[in-house]
Formats: structure tokens, C-alpha cells, sequence
């Protein structure tokens, strides 16, 4: 079995074209006549996407139209988990190859449609309309044979009117081409042009007393000591003090500071002064509450009186009144037999 691979990978190799290289890979191509899909170099060769993404993105193309290719469905067919293949779904979206469309059935529910393009970047740009292919030349009629002259009476003169002079012409408006749809597949990755936001300043503190000098600076010194990954200069001790400055002013406790800047740092960590003021920008915690605000809080709410339910002395119905005695239908019925005793 093994001799016979042997002597056709041989024979194959013997067909392939030109000298073989002398290393990388050599391709044995053979032509397929069923059951292939064409597969773009775009999406084969994606410098951004993941051997996942591509692979799944070579399933999808590769199943017919109406095919389940959610995530429980790809997961019960490949080897991968959800997780990874709601991983690279998300990677093919964000470069433009797979989209889900929300729409509206005639009776009125609502469905998403999964879409699969396999050349997104042909969608972007407009479409020439197709020429119109050149008509064939009609054969030229044969000549007809010259008439044979015959003698008639001269026509009698007709009388010509006079010739209207020619119209001027119109000037014809241009016609504009038809407006072009909006793409279906819009790349939601930025290109490296982009401009990018700018960053926010590092936070400054009301008034940099000589205490809260003293206090940051021995706090960023001291932070190689409970962590050693934030080594820093005295540079970049300087220009991170205004920042801590700005914490300790707000009433947060050193050790809070500490926990909050070195916490689950990114590994390996190669600018630990940038990530300190990202994250003393970001993570600023607001300005505690006054005083008068605290007391708001423990101020008692007013209360409201609530009147009670009695039971009428004649019909025995509920009421709302401070008092026992008769509903309201009782004290009219009452007043009337009154006035009419009177």
C-alpha cells in the first residue's frame, strides 16, 4: 500500500511545472470536477483574521442556501467550542463578511437574517453597468436592376411652398446616472488614517499643598515595594504626583489607591507609567459628598396621616372617617326624614 502512494506521489510530483523549490511547500493541483467551493485569496491569505474565522468562513461558503449556520448549529458540526466560533462570527462581521439583517415577514414577524458575502470590498464600489454586446452588420441589399426606360407625359408643375427655416436646436440636459444604493456590507474596522481621540488630561487637584505633594510623591516612590513591575523614574514620579494628588484630596485611602493602580496588570507590562495615568484618569472617583448633603440624607421624611376605616351604625359599610358614626348616604338619609318630621 505504501509502494503504491509512493510511486503516485512520485508520478505527480514528475507533472508539476518548472524545477521543484528546494524548500517550502510544493502544490500538487488537480482539478476538481464536484463538490468544490472557490475561495478568494482575500479571505484565505486575511492578514487580520484568525485561522478560526477563515476556516469558518470557508464552512459557511461552502453550504448551500438556507443552511443553519447559528452558533449551536456550527458548533454541533465543527470541533470547536461557542465560544470560539461566537469568536470568529464576531471577527467576520467586524471585517464585512458576515452580516445579520432584522426583517419583517408579511405577517408581521420580525426575523434576522444571516448573510454571507464572499468578496465584501466588491461591495463598496460601484458596479459598471454591462455594455451592451455589438449587433451583428445586416447584409446589404443586392441591387435592383436598372428599369427599363419608357416614355410618359411631363407631370404638369407643382408648386413648392417656401421652405420654413430650421428650428433651433435645444440644448438637451445631461441625464444623471441612477443614484447608487447604500452597500449591504459596510467594514466596521477604522482605517489606520483615522483620527484618533485625543486623551484626557491627567486629573490636577483643587490646591497641591506641600502636604499632598509630599504624600503622592512618597506613595509613587514606596509602589515598587508592594509591586515590583511599577518601577519608576523620577520623571515619570513627578509627573504622575498631580494625579495621585488628586485622589488623596478626595478622601481615598492609600491602600484603596494602591489596589485600584496595580490591580491584574497586562503581561508582560512595558510602560507601567502610561498605564498609571490611564488609570488614574479613568478610574477617578468623585468628589465625596458634604456635610449639608449628608445631612440631607439623614433628615427624617415627613410623615402622612392616614385615615382610619369604620363601619356605619345603620348599613355597615366601610368608610374612611377619624370617628365611628354613619356614611355619608346614612347622614343624608338621616337629614332628610329630619326636615320632613319638621
Amino acid at each position: 500500500m505504501d509502494t503504491q502512494q509512493n510511486t503516485a506521489l512520485t508520478r505527480a510530483l514528475a507533472e508539476v511545472p518548472g524545477p521543484l523549490p528546494t524548500s517550502g511547500v510544493i502544490h500538487i493541483t488537480l482539478p476538481h470536477t464536484d463538490r468544490f467551493t472557490v475561495v478568494g485569496n482575500h479571505l484565505a491569505q486575511h492578514p487580520d483574521l484568525s485561522c478560526t474565522a477563515v476556516g469558518l468562513a470557508v464552512r459557511i461558503q461552502s453550504l448551500p442556501q438556507g443552511a443553519k449556520v447559528g452558533i449551536k448549529a456550527l458548533a454541533a458540526r465543527c470541533k470547536e467550542g461557542e465560544k470560539r466560533i461566537a469568536a470568529a462570527l464576531r471577527e467576520l462581521e467586524a471585517h464585512g463578511y458576515l452580516r445579520r439583517v432584522r426583517d419583517r415577514l408579511p405577517s408581521g414577524r420580525i426575523i434576522t437574517r444571516t448573510v454571507f458575502c464572499n468578496r465584501p470590498a466588491a461591495l463598496l464600489h460601484p458596479r459598471r453597468p454591462a455594455e451592451a454586446p455589438p449587433q451583428p452588420a445586416k447584409p446589404e441589399p443586392a441591387p435592383a436592376p436598372a428599369p427599363v426606360p419608357m416614355q410618359r407625359p411631363a407631370p404638369a408643375p407643382v408648386c413648392h411652398p417656401t421652405a420654413a427655416p430650421p428650428a433651433p436646436e435645444v440644448p438637451v440636459a445631461p441625464v444623471a446616472p441612477p443614484a447608487l444604493s447604500a452597500p449591504l456590507f459596510v467594514p466596521r474596522v477604522p482605517p489606520p488614517t483615522a483620527p484618533k481621540a485625543p486623551r484626557r488630561p491627567l486629573p490636577q487637584p483643587g490646591e497641591l499643598t506641600p502636604e499632598l505633594d509630599r504624600a503622592a510623591t512618597t506613595f509613587l516612590s514606596d509602589l515598587h515595594r508592594h509591586a515590583p513591575q511599577f518601577t519608576l523614574s523620577e520623571d515619570d514620579v513627578r509627573r504622575l504626583v498631580p494625579g495621585v494628588a488628586a485622589w488623596l484630596e478626595r478622601a481615598v485611602r492609600p491602600d484603596s489607591i494602591r489596589r485600584t493602580l496595580t490591580d491584574d496588570p497586562p503581561q508582560p507590562l512595558k510602560h507601567p507609567a502610561k498605564l498609571l495615568a490611564h488609570r488614574l484618569t479613568e478610574l477617578l472617583p468623585p468628589v465625596p459628598p458634604g456635610v449639608d448633603a449628608l445631612a440631607a440624607l439623614d433628615r427624617p421624611r415627613p410623615r402622612f396621616t392616614v385615615t382610619p376605616f369604620q363601619t356605619c351604625e345603620d348599613c355597615d359599610r366601610a368608610f374612611r372617617s377619624p370617628t365611628p358614626g354613619h356614611c355619608r348616604d346614612c347622614r343624608e338619609t338621616r337629614a332628610a326624614y329630619a326636615q320632613a318630621a319638621a
